[in-house]
């Protein structure tokens, strides 16, 4: 072979080599390299945002790992459930797409099936037996270590070590949501005593992330194109106590609103007590533009027997008076919460005291639930439940109320102009959807939008018509 032959020889042998290692060995994640190609995963997440913010975790990881995603569970050889099991709905379904993804085990490629999160954790063991088929169960103080599980398949079936792990601005995290949104979790677990609730058994204690931490995800997150911030946490007005510090939900947001490319930031699940809600919070969100004009306030009752029974820390004249101090502060400013019928001895009295003040207030947008007994629960044990018949009518009449409130406020929108981000279109129907700043996703209405635009734009609208739940618009201008 002559020198030059030669020369070219290694050369396309050199090509060769580079050009497998790229396809088949180094496959490029948002992460790096992934020079070791694993198996393929795909998860199913269940549950709140919080709940979200976790799967989100868990894909980063399992990318960083060398782990392949995907959306396709008939493709997957391991599937994993993020679970939510906070009250007996949400653990039914998490049980049915347990059973659902089973069937991939016989049908498909799966040869892993694997449930995370808050079922595992609130129930233990006993899982074992009444599920045979999921071959690891991964509670909410263990899920970060599922890529050492998976590589290393040790001899049990359970971790649910006690719940401890806060994620930091370096943890993997692969966004699920529209690029131009993102979930901004600020801490985790919950250390309030509502009688009703299992969040504190299955999520620990109270933990605020670091400052710093958040800041340094935040930038990360504007420098990836989200406009939209969401702060999320079990109790968001809480964040920073436990830190003894100094750290506050005004400090952060001071901080989130000099980053550049937000153009919304908002908050969910915000205690109503009075002495989270400080003179100096208030007139930051009144003050700054990027913050919406828009508070999530579970208050759950408003009888003051009840509101003992429940554990909660606020009675019915405390809530009034915050509620009177947000509006002074913040003229216009869109209310949520969210309310439970039927709880243990409530009377009729009661309800209807519940409904005189649902529409004294006249929320923007409310969530009602049935009370559910949960096992464990001090409420559990409560005496004089609720037959649920009784608990269904009353739910019925309290969204009855609340449908002609939202209506009432929607057509007093109808001719205003607003600023709307675009998200979707209706699959087969051609029309677009979007949000107002008054309206979180998921949760709250959407605008029905008549016009041409883009996820991810930011329009002009003109609203021309009402709906109980939604508005439809016409779109005016594209927003730079």
């Amino acid at each position: 072979m002559s020198p030059y032959r030669e020369q070219n020889h290694f050369a396309l042998f050199r090509l060769i080599k580079q050009l497998f290692f790229f396809i088949f060995i180094g496959k490029r994640s948002r992460f790096g390299y992934n020079f070791f190609v694993k198996e393929t995963a795909c998860l199913v997440s269940l549950g709140c945002p919080k709940n979200l913010v976790d799967s989100e975790v868990i894909l980063g990881l399992l990318s960083k790992a060398g782990y392949q995603l995907t959306t396709d569970p008939s493709r997957a050889e391991i599937l994993i459930v993020n679970t939510c099991a906070f009250i007996e709905e949400a653990t039914k379904e998490a049980i049915e797409n347990i059973i659902h993804l089973s069937r991939f085990k016989k049908e498909g490629g799966c040869r892993r099936l694997i449930v995370c999160g808050c079922l595992p954790q609130r129930y233990g063991k006993v899982l074992e037996k009444e599920l045979p088929e999921v071959d690891y169960f991964v509670g909410t103080g263990d899920f970060q270590n599922l890529p050492k599980l998976l590589a290393q398949p040790p001899k049990r079936r359970s971790f649910l070590s006690k719940p401890t792990f806060l994620y930091n601005e370096n943890t993997p995290r692969i966004l699920s949501t529209p690029p131009f949104l993102a979930y901004l979790k600020i801490a985790e677990g919950c250390s309030d005593a509502c009688t009703f609730c299992t969040v504190p058994a299955i999520r620990g204690r109270y933990q605020s992330r670091k400052l710093r931490s958040i800041l340094d995800e935040a930038q990360k997150l504007a420098k990836q194109g989200v406009q939209e911030l969401i702060l999320i946490a079990q109790d968001t007005t809480a964040y920073g106590r436990d830190l003894h510090d100094g750290t506050n939900l005004e400090k952060l947001l001071r901080k989130l609103v000099s980053i550049e490319g937000f153009r919304w930031i908002r908050i969910l699940y915000a205690y109503p007590k009075m002495d989270h809600f400080t003179d100096g919070l208030l007139e930051l969100m009144a003050q700054e533009e990027k913050i919406c004009h828009y508070l999530d306030l579970p208050i759950q009752h408003i009888d003051d027997e009840i509101l003992k029974r429940m554990g909660r820390r606020s009675m019915g004249a405390e809530i009034r008076r915050l509620l009177q101090k947000i509006k002074t502060f913040l003229p216009g400013v869109s209310l949520r919460s969210s309310f439970i019928v039927g709880f243990p001895g409530e009377k009729e009295t009661q309800f209807n005291a519940l409904l005189d003040f649902i529409e004294e207030i006249q929320f923007d947008h409310l969530g009602a639930f049935k009370y559910s007994s949960e096992e464990g629960t001090r409420a559990s044990r409560l005496p004089h439940p609720i037959p649920e018949t009784l608990k269904e009518e009353r739910l019925r009449i309290l969204m009855g109320i609340q449908k002609k409130i939202s209506l009432k406020k929607y057509q007093e929108m109808v001719g205003q102009k607003k600023v709307v981000l675009v998200e979707r279109s209706q699959r087969g129907q051609g029309v677009l959807r979007g949000r107002i700043q008054t309206q979180a996703p998921e949760i709250d209405g959407s605008v029905i939008l008549k016009g041409k635009a883009r996820p991810g734009d930011w329009v002009e609208v003109r609203i021309t018509q009402a709906l109980p739940y939604d508005v439809v618009g016409h779109i005016e201008r594209v927003l730079p």
